[in-house]
């Protein structure tokens, strides 16, 4: 593969999504990326799975290679690639790595210069470190569920796997960053993240209103915990999101939906009136709006330089003109499911434009495992005796 990375060889040895996500950064841009994968027999991946839409859009462009970790010439055959390979990732549990024996130290013998990126629920150390960590878990306790909602209805999650996908993206940063140091010094380095840290760091503003001043921020439904107007509204036939704090956003908003009453009403006439009113400033607009369809609202709130979008479901998130336009939606080449769309990296490189389509859709376990062992030195008939073994899948 052409790109930024090419020339690196990363061994993935991660599962579930927190992992996947940060060595697909490395995939997409051109690292030779070999997912490590115990065989079907001992608990590997499915190949039926594997051909789901989440893990083709996890594991496209990475190649498969099922080896035994538990078998001793399996382990032995993952500590020749390492000593060869530039990064290894991983998320086992701090216990399950030692007693596999490829934690950071075992491979750290035979390669000084890894870069080995860590990613887990709570950090490799503390009073949490043993506990098993998913998503749902680190959304409640970072906080993000006391923030997400609306006022009285309890806690909620987010949509998505928000702290897996932030953990994974900070651990691809780290591994970047290990590597240009590396490119300096010759050093490599051990790397690592966790949900709850990715989490509350992605808290932001919200965390830093805690930090700093002692505040805890509660939910705040569709509406900006603090900018006003700032949120989602019902319109003639539907919803969308406007965003008018400020004083010339606000006349710009009022002028172009005709709501003069509201322009010269000293109730709303400054952003600290229009925030301390904001639930009767909100059902204004709304009265403001009714009689708009969503289309007009957005066009004319658009021509205004007031923001204004839809509210729609996912498949207006692709299929709207601009995202069409973006391409963020690449095909595939999969040998059993024909040419399959999955979602692009939202990095642009002008030295390296997106290219079609992706290099090829995610393998199903073991499909490279020959022709990775074959490059990496290893005879067919070391091969044949590695897998009559069960070493090697």
């Amino acid at each position: 593969m052409n790109g930024p990375l090419a020339g690196y060889t990363v061994l993935d040895l991660t599962i579930a999504r927190a992992g996947p996500t940060a060595v697909r950064l490395l995939a997409d841009w051109g690292a030779d990326v070999i997912k490590i994968e115990a065989p079907p027999a001992v608990g590997g991946a499915m190949t039926g799975a594997r051909r789901g839409p989440d893990e083709q859009n996890l594991h496209r462009n990475k190649r498969s290679l099922c080896i035994n970790l538990k078998d001793p010439e399996g382990l032995a055959l993952f500590m020749t690639l390492a000593a060869k390979a530039d990064v290894i990732v991983e998320n086992f549990r701090a216990e399950v790595k030692h007693r596999l024996q490829v934690d950071y130290e075992s491979v750290k013998t035979v390669n000084e210069s890894i870069v080995y990126a860590s990613i887990s629920g709570f950090g490799q150390d503390g009073p949490y470190s043993k506990r098993p960590g998913v998503d749902q878990i680190v959304q409640g306790m970072s906080g993000l569920m006391s923030i997400t909602g609306e006022p009285g209805r309890g806690p909620m999650r987010v949509g998505i796997a928000i702290s897996d996908t932030a953990a994974g993206m900070f651990l691809g940063q780290g591994i970047l960053l290990a590597l240009l140091h590396r490119e300096k010094t010759g050093e490599g380095q051990w790397v690592h993240t966790s949900l709850l840290e990715a989490m509350l760091n992605k808290l932001d503003f919200q965390g830093a209103r805690y930090t700093m001043l002692g505040d805890v921020p509660g939910q705040q439904g569709n509406d900006h915990p603090t900018a006003t107007p700032m949120g989602a509204f019902r319109c003639k036939d539907g919803h969308v999101n406007i965003a008018a704090p400020s004083d010339r956003m606000w006349k710009s908003f009022c002028e172009a939906v005709g709501a003069d009453s509201l322009l010269v009403d000293e109730r709303y006439d400054s952003v600290r009136k229009r925030r301390a009113a904001k639930v009767e400033l909100n059902a204004e607009i709304e009265k403001a709006i009714a009689h708009l369809p969503v289309e007009e609202v957005v066009g004319k709130l658009n021509a205004a330089s007031v923001p204004c979008g839809p509210i729609g479901d996912i498949q207006g998130g692709f299929e709207n003109p601009q995202a069409r336009h973006l391409g963020m939606a690449k095909r595939a080449a999969h040998a059993e499911l024909g040419e399959v769309n999955l979602i692009r990296s939202p990095i642009n490189l002008s030295r390296f434009p997106h290219p079609e389509c992706f290099d090829h859709a995610a393998p199903d376990p073991g499909a490279d495992s020959d022709r990775v062992l074959a490059e990496f030195g290893f005879a067919p008939n070391e091969i044949e005796e590695l897998r009559a073994g069960g070493a090697v899948y």
